[in-house]
């Protein structure tokens, strides 16, 4: 029931308005201690008439069942300043004080507990920090350092309830020690307002209000308090539990149904995306995914099998046997698929895979409808906009092929959160300390889920503090201190966590210094107007020359959205967040062109600012078309912004254009769903474990050819039939050279390239003794058990090289040709 629903009933003479303070005391069933409370109360308010003013003091009734009414009456009759107020029965704490604090008329609301447990007295230090401070509540604090406990609880009760009350701070309201005392100074109005707003009945009445006043902005100052614990106390250890679960039960409650609505439609989108995925969840793969879809599956299903059996998550060597993978150094995001686990385990990694996209666009496209919503704009809807662009805009789903820890970006609009709230905390040490714990915590989570994404995602909240600070010196004045120290407190939470997984990505087994990525692999300026491939207006033929291949479609706006973007950055430019935003998505977007790039349609060729970040830590094994990306989320926050404004203003015509303009730039951009095609079938001699007669303890499959990053079903094989074998070859980071350069796929070895450039060609080359000694020198370097000849492209040539190299033909077994290299088994 609203408090407005809720009928009071007053006893005593009725309030006026001329009050200067007004005391609420709720009771119920408190016929033992409520009339020496009540003199005390008076005694107190008597003895300066001066200092207090007109004051009242209301005993709100909740519905007692003892003499508690009588006894208020009583007194009310002998103190036209007292009035009793009756609730409809026993509904809690919180009820109790709405009643009391709505009834009021003072211009300060002392609200204090019938037992006096912190001393009538006390109310002199809260009153006197209200007013030096110009706070707009100061509350009783059993947790602040000058505090004086003068009669302590139970040890055992005493210990519970401070963790109870750490666990609501933590959750709740950050950077106030002590939400739960009883003891508490408002301003009047500010109180009566709070409390109008308020729905919660029971003891989390306090976190709620508090709650109000830090939304509303309105400063809570903690005031060092005497406090006596009291026989008889209503409060008990479990309460504080009660207290999170009201507060739960709240935040149900915020949740807007809008927020519903969005969530399910960004939730549905990426269904529809990917529903020729989960059509045929063992037997569909991504047309465009290359060979990374075999990649990632694996990835979840080694991960989950590491755990599972308790071993090092961070290596393996069923891959590029007998090396193995430095899986830290490899994008396996254990963020997600070391808690999918169970997922893989049961129902195998095809469904891990087709969850963590799905689950994962939908989250991140939810995480800037929040962050927008939160920050930006007053529409919702104007939120979803930019919110589902930033997570569905074209190198987003360009990534969705093939690269989910660049789709998988929910984080990423937390951390700018939590970032933001470090430059408004101003002088709040404790918020400081909190806020930078928990970015800590947050960063060390992104670091499990994707580094590059967080090192793209640093470069733009970079750009963007720079120019905003330019365009706002006095917030950047403001701001600076408390983030630094903020960033400095995060890095002392972060680094520890995440010391030893870098320390064995970079140094470890199998580690590498960068990767190897080739030449021109920066954007053109034209794919910045260009549609994408998998865009309503786009086509490969128009997309696939200005990319490096279709999971690498980096920019790909299309031009009605770009000069959407300038229209918006011109009519809003006296915005310090647009100039700011304008100047961060210039600046990636030069930064993408890489170290140089050619003037379209001339010869013109010029240095980009790359140059000066190639060769950098960290950068060096950056895709330099990638930082485009950063302009995905500007563009939707532009959006949001501009139909925020034409979904509030009142001129039709200019509601209208205007939306039109914005469904015309963004329906070409729109995603199309992902196209599929049956996967090869895992022949029989794998799928029956029929490889197990040619393996002994320590040998490995080399299929022919060897895994590398053009085909790669040999790591499918693994993946779906429980990791019983290892391969020589791969498809993952490694390094390759005395340098330790990090190339795609294990180190190549003559026969490798052999069989790579016969697949590739279809020709058989002469072979001779050298080349039947080389195969027989990398067959041991590889611990060969078996060679494997599945049917494929070219795949008569290959089996002629292989018989020539080998010297015999191979054997037919369950749907491949297999030629047992390895130590012969025992029977037994």
């Amino acid at each position: 029931m609203s408090a407005q629903a809720q009928a009071p009933v007053y006893a005593g003479a009725y309030p006026h308005a001329d009050v200067d303070l007004t005391v609420v005391v709720p009771a119920y069933n408190e016929e033992a201690r409520l009339r020496p409370t009540l003199d005390a109360i008076c005694a107190h308010l008597r003895a300066e008439p001066g200092r207090w003013g007109s004051w009242e003091l209301i005993v709100v009734d909740d519905g007692s069942t003892d003499a508690t009414a009588k006894i208020a009456r009583e007194a009310a009759a002998e103190e036209p300043r007292i009035h009793v107020v009756a609730g409809d029965g026993n509904r809690g704490k919180g009820s109790a004080l709405r009643l009391g604090v709505l009834a009021s008329y003072g211009r300060r609301v002392l609200i204090t507990d019938a037992d006096l447990a912190t001393p009538i007295e006390e109310l002199d230090r809260l009153d006197k920090q209200l007013a030096a401070e110009d706070s707009a509540a100061a509350i009783g604090s059993r947790a602040h350092p000058d505090s004086r406990i003068e009669v302590h609880q139970r040890r055992t009760r005493e210990w519970l309830g401070r963790m109870g009350n750490h666990l609501i701070r933590a959750v709740a309201v950050p950077g106030i020690l002590d939400t739960q005392c009883g003891f508490k100074l408002f301003d009047g109005d500010k109180a009566r307002a709070a409390f109008a707003d308020s729905r919660l009945d029971g003891w989390g009445i306090d976190v709620e209000i508090l709650r109000f006043f830090r939304r509303e902005g309105w400063p809570v100052t903690e005031v060092p308090v005497r406090w006596s614990h009291r026989a008889g106390s209503k409060v008990r250890p479990l309460d504080y539990g009660r207290v999170l679960l009201e507060l739960v039960r709240l935040r149900a409650r915020a949740v807007r149904r809008v927020d519903l609505a969005v969530t399910g439609l960004v939730l549905l989108a990426s269904v529809l995306l990917y529903k020729g995925l989960w059509a045929d969840l063992d037997g569909s793969y991504l047309v465009d995914a290359g060979q990374d879809q075999n990649q990632w599956q694996w990835f979840f299903a080694v991960t989950a099998d590491n755990v599972a059996h308790l071993r090092n998550p961070l290596f393996t060597t069923l891959q590029g046997y007998p090396d193995g993978v430095n899986l830290m150094a490899n994008t396996v995001m254990l963020g997600l698929s070391v808690p999918l686990t169970p997922v893989t385990l049961l129902f195998g990694p095809s469904v891990t895979w087709a969850l963590v996209l799905t689950l994962g666009l939908a989250a991140t496209a939810t995480a800037w409808y929040w962050l927008i919503a939160r920050r930006l704009v007053r529409n919702r809807w104007a939120a979803a906009l930019g919110g589902a662009f930033a997570a569905f805009a074209p190198p987003m789903i360009s990534h969705g092929n093939a690269h989910p820890n660049f789709l998988v970006l929910f984080m990423i609009p937390v951390i700018i959160d939590r970032a933001l709230r470090l430059c408004e905390a101003g002088r709040g040490g404790r918020t400081v300390v909190r806020d930078g714990v928990l970015l800590g915590l947050f960063a060390t989570y992104q670091i499990f889920l994707g580094e590059e994404p967080l090192l793209l995602a640093a470069m733009g909240m970079l750009l963007f503090a720079l120019s905003y600070a330019l365009a706002r010196p006095d917030v950047a004045r403001a701001a600076w201190r408390p983030l630094l120290r903020g960033l400095g407190v995060a890095a002392v939470v972060c680094l520890p966590l995440v010391a030893f997984p870098l320390g064995w990505q970079f140094f470890g087994p199998q580690s590498y210094k960068s990767v190897l990525h080739g030449d021109n692999m920066g954007n053109s300026p034209l794919a910045f107007l260009e549609f994408a491939g998998r865009s309503l207006a786009g086509s490969d033929e128009g997309a696939d020359p200005l990319a490096f291949n279709r999971t690498e479609q980096n920019a790909f706006y299309g031009w009605p959205l770009i000069a959407l973007a300038a229209a918006i950055v011109v009519r809003l430019w006296r915005s310090a967040l647009v100039k700011a935003l304008a100047f961060t998505a210039l600046a990636a977007a030069l930064l993408s062109l890489g170290p140089k790039f050619r003037i379209p349609y001339t010869d013109t060729v010029l240095t980009g600012p790359w140059r000066a970040l190639a060769h950098q830590p960290l950068f060096e094994s950056v895709i330099e078309s990638r930082v485009a990306m950063i302009c995905a989320p500007v563009l939707g926050v532009l959006l949001a912004l501009a139909a925020d404004r034409l979904l509030l203003t009142r001129r039709r015509v200019n509601q209208v254009v205007g939306l039109a303009a914005v469904a015309a730039a963004v329906l070409p951009v729109l995603p199309t769903p992902y196209p599929v095609r049956e996967r090869s079938e895992v022949p029989a001699f794998v799928t029956e474990g029929m490889y197990r007669g040619y393996l002994a303890e320590g040998e490995s499959v080399v299929t022919v050819p060897l895994p590398y990053p053009g085909s790669a079903e040999a790591l499918h094989w693994q993946s779906s039939t429980g990791l019983g074998f290892p391969v020589a070859g791969g498809y993952f980071n490694g390094p390759w050279g005395p340098e330790r350069m990090g190339i795609y796929g294990a180190t190549p070895r003559h026969t490798s390239n052999l069989l790579n450039d016969v697949r590739n060609s279809g020709r058989v080359p002469v072979i001779g003794p050298n080349w039947q000694a080389q195969a027989r020198s990398d067959l041991a370097a590889w611990k060969a058990g078996v060679v494997v000849l599945a049917p494929q492209y070219n795949d008569r040539a290959l089996y002629t090289t292989v018989e020539k190299l080998l010297g015999r033909p191979g054997k037919p077994v369950g749907g491949v040709w297999v030629w047992d290299v390895g130590e012969p088994r025992s029977s037994g």
